[in-house]
């Protein structure tokens, strides 16, 4: 297997910086030991113009198969087939990626403590694979690396035998890349894209792939348009694996959008506790106040936007009234909890059938939420930063359209009556703001005028003549369908 790296540099700013950010010394040939064979790092040309390094991996057959035992766990699927005669010690592959992963660890971290600044900066890439299995051929190369930066791509199909023409071409490409990229970024794309364009791996895939697959992946897997199939090729199409990667990349991408760190999108639950407020009265009447107004407005299919761990799903499922009832969260660890809250592995088949947990950020627009009776918004605008409040809006009461919106926030007037909450202190940790009855009340009337709804407010909690309710709730009616009123299109 053979791999070259290739930049161009001027006298002040030589291209031999590569030996350092490669931590490869360009007047060197360096031997390196991996399980399967052996690899050879040097460099076919060393001048301030011009840098190639290249990375020969010699395969031992023998020991490939002695070590995956030629088929099931470990085993390579192309190795079980052929034994000692296979492609495998002359066509890029996961081989060449864990040689990599071994020969340049620290610039696949992107650390160089002599050139720091340098590894940071995007350098002039020219990167050739002389054989590459791609199944999918050359038009799957150009869709995994041009969204990358590339501003060249060629991937050129080898011929089965030259002197036989009509018998085709191979599985196999040579592949270029060209363009102004880090290095480090350059190294975990193909430390990942090899074996998933090879759709093969030489060892058995275990849960820490996930791990490796998003550390490799950082900054532009998350976004890349081939997200799915790169995901499950490279975990070897477990499914289980594949949909923990998609899930956990689909809240890089959340907090991406809104330049946030991960762990404060994912941030709902602490599973050794419930984040449910106290007093716990409270929250039992805030849900009875929420399914009596369900059920006043006669909703069967319901949303519960920001579930967290599932008490108001809990509760709606044991009304047979409340058909379908999905609950949708950003948060996975929310999910989770509340999947076993539900007990949804053990639970019947018809009652499961009425049940959706989801994962979703509720200020972006989701088609799968049209069309639902009711949706519920329990506990959650206060979470979000107030510039955020107009795509939740927007993404509810303007694209979902659910016939009955409900939403609750506490009163932060009632929070005086709280003994054991300081002065000026908001009830949680991470509520963003807490209005009072005339902010919310504002806020209702503006919502409901812009997007065709009546609103109500309830009380929910023992109403202090002072102060009001612990909680308020308003409960939002549909009154114009697309700009119909539906007294018009009843009519």
């Amino acid at each position: 297997m053979f791999l070259t790296i290739s930049t161009t540099g001027t006298p002040e700013r030589p291209a031999t910086d590569l030996g350092y950010l490669l931590h490869k010394h360009p007047d060197k040939a360096q031997t390196f030991s991996t399980a399967h064979g052996t690899a050879h790092v040097f460099y076919p040309e060393a001048s301030a113009e011009h840098c190639t390094a290249a990375l020969l991996l010699e395969v031992d057959p023998v020991a490939l198969v002695r070590r995956g035992k030629g088929k099931g766990r470990g085993g390579a699927p192309d190795a079980a087939l052929a034994q000692y005669v296979n492609d495998r010690p002359y066509a890029a592959s996961s081989l060449l990626s864990v040689a990599m992963a071994t020969v340049f660890k620290s610039a696949l971290n992107g650390a160089c403590r002599a050139l720091p600044e340098r590894a940071g900066e995007a350098l002039p890439l020219r990167i050739e694979v002389p054989a590459l299995p791609a199944r999918g051929g050359a038009e799957l190369v150009h869709r995994l690396f041009a969204p990358l930066g590339w501003t060249h791509v060629e991937a050129v199909a080898v011929p089965l035998d030259e002197r036989f023409p009509e018998w085709g071409d191979s599985r196999y490409v040579r592949l270029v890349l060209e363009g102004e990229l880090r290095l480090a970024d350059a190294l975990r794309q193909l430390y990942v894209l090899l074996p998933v364009l090879d759709d093969a791996k030489h060892y058995w895939v275990a849960p820490d792939e996930v791990d490796k697959l998003l550390r490799a992946g950082e900054g532009w897997l998350a976004r890349h348009p081939e997200q799915r199939l790169i995901t499950s090729r490279y975990l070897s199409r477990r499914g289980g694996l594949t949909r923990q990667a998609m899930e956990r990349l689909e809240l890089v991408r959340l907090a991406e959008s809104d330049d946030l760190e991960v762990e404060s999108v994912d941030n709902a639950v602490d599973e050794t506790t419930d984040t449910e407020e106290k007093p716990v009265p409270l929250a039992g009447r805030r849900r009875e106040a929420i399914l009596e107004a369900l059920r006043a407005a006669g909703a069967s299919r319901v949303l519960d936007l920001g579930c967290g761990q599932g008490q108001l799903v809990q509760a709606l499922l044991k009304d047979v009234r409340f058909t379908e009832i999905v609950g949708v969260d950003v948060s996975m660890r929310a999910l989770t909890v509340a999947a076993r809250r539900l007990k949804l592995d053990r639970m019947g088949e018809k009652q499961a059938g009425r049940i959706t947990l989801r994962q979703g950020a509720l200020t972006y627009t989701d088609k799968r939420l049209k069309g639902y009776d009711a949706a519920v918004l329990s506990e959650v605008i206060e979470h979000l930063d107030l510039p955020r409040l107009p795509a939740l809006e927007y993404a509810v009461f303007g694209s979902a359209r659910p016939r009955t919106v409900l939403v609750t926030t506490p009163n932060v007037e009632y929070n005086v009556r709280w003994e054991t909450l300081p002065a000026g202190h908001v009830r949680h940790g991470d509520h963003r703001f807490e209005w009072t009855r005339e902010e919310f009340r504002d806020w209702a009337e503006q919502v409901a005028a812009r997007h065709g709804y009546a609103v109500e407010f309830v009380a929910v909690g023992p109403d202090d003549p002072e102060v009001g309710p612990p909680t308020q709730m308003a409960v939002f009616t549909m009154t114009t369908v697309h700009g119909t009123t539906k007294e018009e299109k009843t009519a």
